[in-house]
C-alpha cells in the first residue's frame, strides 16, 4: 500500500511549520518535543472544530479541541478533537474548500503528527473492545496506523503475548462499529513490498508464540523448525513444526489460541496444501499407504492403496479416503473393535457423509450389483447417483439414475452393522427424483 497523500501532506506540513527552525537547520535526526499545548490553541479549536465535525457527518461529541496549526500558502488547516470518554479522537485536515479529512488518533499517534490533548492519551485502549466485537481475543499493547485507501483505514494491532492483527475498518475510523476485518499478522508475512505488512512484532518472535502448543501437543519434539500453514474462515490456524529427529506435526488452533488437535504429518495431507512443507514424509506416507492397503483387504477390498487423506477423527474409528493405483477411489471405515471396518465405493460412501475429492471417476459397479440383485430383470446401469435421506424405519434412500436416460430408481439401504440394499422402487412410484431422465 503505497502512503496516503493526505498523511504524507500532514507530515511535510508539520514538519514544515512546527519542528523548531533551530532543529531543522541543524539536520538533527531526533525529532525535538512536541511543543505544549496553549490555551490560545484550545480556544481556536473549539471555535472552528464544531463547524468542520458537522460538516463530516463524523460520529463525535467534542470534549476538546485545538489548532494544531496552519499553512495559509497551502490553505491547509489542522485540529485535534477529544470525543469524550470510550471515543476515539481525530485528528482533521483542512484544505481550502476541500472536503475535511479525519485520521483517528491510532493513526496520528507518532512526531511530529499526534494527538496530545488528555482525552485522547491511550488511543490503543479503544482497540481492544474493537477487537472483541470480532471475536479476536486479543489485548492491545500497542497500535500504529498504516493507512487510507478506497475508503477504508488499516490499522496494525500487537496484543500482549506477541500475536498481531491487521485491522481494515471504514474511514474515518469509528470504534463502535465492527471491524471490516480482522486478520493475522502471520497471512501477511509474504507480502510485497509495498503491500500491507506488520511490523510492530517480527516474524519469528511471533512464532515463538506457538511453542508452548508444541510443548502440549509434541511434548518429545525438539523443535528444528516452525511456520505458519494456514488459517480457515471461521479462524482456526493450523501451524507445522519439524523435529530433530525428523518428525513433524502440525498444530489446530482455536480462535481463543488453544490447542485442539495435534496431527503427524504422515496424516496431514489432506489438511494443508501439499501436505508438510518443513518435513520429508514420503518414506513414513509409503509406509501407511501399505498399512491401509492392508487394512482395506481385511474389510473385503481388493485396494492397493497408492494415496489417502484423513477425514476428521471419530472415536473408535479411522475415516480414510483411498485413491486404489487402479485410479479407482474409496472411503475406508476402519474400527477399533466398535463393529466391523468397511471399504466402500464413492457413490455408496455418500450415505455415511463422506464425499470423494481425491478421485474424480466414480464407480458405480457395487450399486449395480445391487440393484439387480434386487431387480434382475433391469437394463439399468446406474450412471449417476444421490442420497434423498432418511425413511421412516431409519433406512437411507440413494437415487440412481441411468445411462440409458429411463427412469431409474430408489434403493433403499440398511446401513448397520454393515451397508445392504434391501429394496428398489422406480422412481414412477418413488417420488423425489431429480436426476437427469428420472424426473
Amino acid at each position: 500500500m503505497k502512503t496516503p497523500k493526505a498523511i504524507a501532506l500532514i507530515l511535510a506540513f508539520l514538519a514544515m511549520v512546527m519542528l523548531p527552525a533551530a532543529a531543522m537547520a541543524q539536520g538533527k535526526k531526533k525529532a525535538e518535543p512536541l511543543p505544549p499545548v496553549t490555551a490560545a490553541a484550545r480556544e481556536a479549536g473549539k471555535k472552528a472544530a464544531p463547524a468542520i465535525i458537522q460538516k463530516m457527518n463524523l460520529s463525535c461529541q467534542i470534549s476538546d479541541a485545538r489548532e494544531v496549526g496552519k499553512n495559509p500558502a497551502t490553505k491547509t488547516s489542522l485540529y485535534e478533537v477529544a470525543c469524550g470518554p470510550g471515543a476515539m479522537g481525530y485528528i482533521v485536515q483542512v484544505v481550502g474548500a476541500e472536503p475535511p479529512v479525519a485520521f483517528s488518533c491510532l493513526e496520528a499517534n507518532s512526531p511530529p503528527v499526534m494527538c496530545q490533548l488528555p482525552g485522547n492519551a491511550n488511543p490503543q485502549a479503544l482497540l481492544g473492545p474493537f477487537l472483541a466485537r470480532a471475536k479476536v481475543d486479543c489485548v492491545p499493547v500497542s497500535a500504529r496506523g498504516i493507512g487510507q485507501a478506497g475508503g477504508k483505514v488499516y490499522l496494525e494491532a500487537q496484543c500482549q503475548g506477541g500475536s498481531g492483527y491487521i485491522v481494515g475498518a471504514s474511514a474515518p475510523l469509528d470504534v463502535s462499529t465492527t471491524p471490516l476485518a480482522v486478520q493475522d499478522c502471520f497471512l501477511y508475512d509474504d507480502a510485497d513490498a509495498g503491500q500491507l505488512k506488520c511490523t510492530l512484532v517480527d516474524q519469528a518472535a511471533r512464532l515463538a508464540t506457538v511453542d508452548s502448543l508444541i510443548k502440549q501437543g509434541a511434548s518429545s519434539c525438539v523443535v528444528k523448525e516452525r511456520r505458519f500453514a494456514a488459517e480457515t474462515r471461521d479462524g482456526t490456524k493450523y501451524f507445522e513444526a519439524s523435529c530433530q529427529d525428523g518428525k513433524g506435526y502440525v498444530f489446530k488452533v482455536d480462535t481463543k489460541g488453544q490447542l485442539v488437535d495435534t496431527i503427524d504429518c504422515v496424516k496431514a495431507a489432506s489438511l494443508l496444501d501439499g501436505g508438510c512443507k518443513l518435513t520429508d514424509t514420503r518414506q513414513a506416507q509409503t509406509e501407511q499407504a501399505a498399512l491401509y492397503t492392508r487394512l482395506a483387504k481385511s474389510a473385503g477390498s481388493n485396494c492397493d492403496v497408492d494415496r489417502y487423506a484423513l477425514f476428521p477423527p471419530h472415536a473408535g474409528e479411522e475415516d480414510v479416503e483411498l485413491v486404489c493405483k487402479d485410479g479407482s477411489g474409496a472411503i475406508g471405515i476402519f474400527r477399533a473393535g466398535a463393529g466391523p471396518s468397511q471399504v466402500l465405493d464413492c457413490p455408496r460412501a455418500q450415505m455415511f457423509g463422506f464425499a470423494c475429492s481425491l478421485s474424480k471417476a466414480a464407480n458405480f459397479a457395487a450399486l449395480n450389483a445391487d440393484l439387480k440383485r434386487i431387480k434382475p430383470d433391469t437394463t439399468c446401469v446406474v450412471s449417476d447417483s444421490r442420497v434423498l435421506g432418511k425413511s421412516s424405519k431409519g433406512t437411507v434412500l440413494l437415487e440412481v439414475a441411468c445411462a440409458d436416460k429411463l427412469k431409474g430408481y430408489v434403493l433403499e439401504y440398511q446401513t448397520a452393522p454393515t451397508l445392504s440394499a434391501v429394496a428398489a422402487t422406480g422412481c414412477a412410484l418413488a417420488g423425489g427424483c431429480k436426476l437427469p431422465g428420472n424426473t
